[in-house]
């Protein structure tokens, strides 16, 4: 089927690759003409795990093309996919101007009947505004071409898009005609062969389960830091308290895993553009705002104990950072907590050696050259005249280090650990002084009934 995408960013381009991976002509249109050739070239401007073999496998094949003429594109394709960016705006709203421009931009140029599917993540009466863009359009081209707006939100995880649209757990369409939930079934088919994961619904509940899917997912995080830092102060283990609550069902294990908090481009701005949607229909969506705050707050936690650890004197000291995407698989640093903590060392007067496996490269876009600031090409040149460690991202490469080798390369054996993916008790038996995410005070006998006089026996207790 010809389809055409609307945006090659991380959406638009893991939609198209899929879509032509599975027999469909596909058109990615976008207005950067630099990104269009380098794509043309089969070279991808971010990192996700097996993009460019699919890309430059059905660019080859004549699947999948790139442009920048919207005219060719929008004549190209029965459904017209619009997945463009939607930043939040100043107010934490999300910012819907580049998803209007494509609707103006089909109904400028439509031909005949076509389906608009809304694929980026937008609030609830979006629908609503991009059918009115395109009828006033046709309106003022005087014609009287039919059309259906679809809502068929994402739900991809970076580091694991290409596994989630070939397996996806649900394929939400949401629209307000039976004829336009046939077509998507039909382009859908390929995954959805082994059981039938689409759920049809109306168009504003599927721009809502999108919001809301995250959401759940964001306090569900938020409120194992809350614990954490609870646990910190009551002499737990939030670990062990995770496997405890985890092996309740209802609960289960994804999602409670606590850290230095969550970042990337989904979660951030969608509970914020919720957040905004609730207060525009006069409802006060006070867990939302909390989701946000307590994040807000944890992004702050490494700091802080860094700072407790070093007594407050932090300048011309150097702390080693282990990762800086804001979650593996990926060289996505957007809202990532690295950033977080990067900032407040150098506000504190110290320099930083980072280190990780793809996201270097986004960290020098971002920040430039700089005296403070040292990009290693390898963890253990991350570590030298360091400090100390912070583990911020739990990448693979980081599990299972020769600490004996860590140890001799820092100037301090203090290890930071943003993601609890070290054991304490092996690291305080091997001479490090190590700090978790709610681990936990150990206190001594004597001080058993009073927690604000604790002594740690280990270094891994509280803020």
């Amino acid at each position: 089927m010809k389809t055409t995408i609307f945006g090659s960013g991380y959406v638009g381009l893991v939609t198209g690759a899929c879509l032509a991976e599975v027999g469909n002509d596909v058109m990615v249109m976008d207005v950067d003409a630099s990104k269009i050739e380098q794509l043309k070239k089969g070279e991808i401007p971010i990192h996700e795990p097996d993009l460019d073999r699919l890309v430059s496998k059905n660019l080859a094949a004549g699947r999948l093309s790139f442009t920048t003429d919207p005219k060719k594109a929008v004549e190209h394709g029965l459904f017209q996919y619009i997945a463009v960016g939607t930043p939040s705006d100043e107010d934490g709203s999300a910012d819907l101007q580049h998803v209007l421009a494509v609707a103006q931009t089909i109904g400028e140029y439509m031909p005949d009947y076509r389906v608009v599917v809304d694929k980026s993540t937008v609030p609830v009466g979006t629908a609503d505004k991009v059918r009115s863009m395109i009828k006033e359009v046709l309106k003022s081209r005087g014609a009287q071409i039919e059309f259906d707006v679809v809502s068929n939100p994402e739900f991809l995880k970076e580091g694991a898009a290409i596994d989630d649209f070939m397996k996806p757990d649900r394929i939400v369409i949401g629209t307000d005609n039976p004829r336009t939930t046939e077509l998507l079934r039909v382009i859908y088919s390929p995954f959805n062969r082994h059981h039938d994961r689409l759920i049809a619904m109306d168009i504003r509940s599927a721009e809502l389960t999108k919001y809301a899917a995250n959401a759940m997912l964001a306090t569900k995080i938020s409120f194992m830091n809350e614990l954490a830092n609870l646990a910190e102060r009551l002499g737990a283990d939030i670990e062990q308290v995770r496997t405890g609550i985890g092996s309740d069902k209802r609960i289960g294990y994804s999602f409670v895993y606590p850290g230095c908090g969550y970042g990337g481009s989904c979660f951030p701005k969608d509970v914020s553009a919720l957040e905004r949607t609730a207060e525009e229909v006069g409802y006060d969506a006070t867990l939302l705002r909390s989701v946000q705050g307590v994040n807000a707050q944890q992004k702050q936690v490494l700091m802080h104990k860094i700072e407790n650890h070093f007594r407050g004197t932090l300048k011309g000291r150097t702390i080693a950072i282990w990762g800086l995407a804001f979650k593996p698989n990926t060289d996505d640093m957007r809202e990532a907590p690295s950033r977080a903590l990067i900032e407040a060392l150098w506000r504190a007067g110290a320099k930083v050696h980072a280190f990780d496996p793809v996201a270097n490269k986004e960290a020098l876009r971002i920040y430039g050259e700089r005296d403070d600031l040292y990009l290693a090409e390898s963890p253990e040149a991350a570590l030298q005249d360091a400090d100390a460690l912070a583990l911020v991202t739990e990448w693979r490469i980081f599990q299972s280090p020769n600490f004996d080798e860590v140890k001799e390369l820092l100037r301090e054996p203090v290890i930071f650990d943003g993601r609890n993916i070290y054991d304490p008790e092996f690291l305080t038996n091997k001479g490090f002084c190590y700090y978790g995410i709610g681990r936990g005070i150990t206190m001594t006998d004597s001080d058993a009934d009073d927690v604000n006089a604790a002594q740690p026996r280990y270094a891994y207790g509280a803020l």
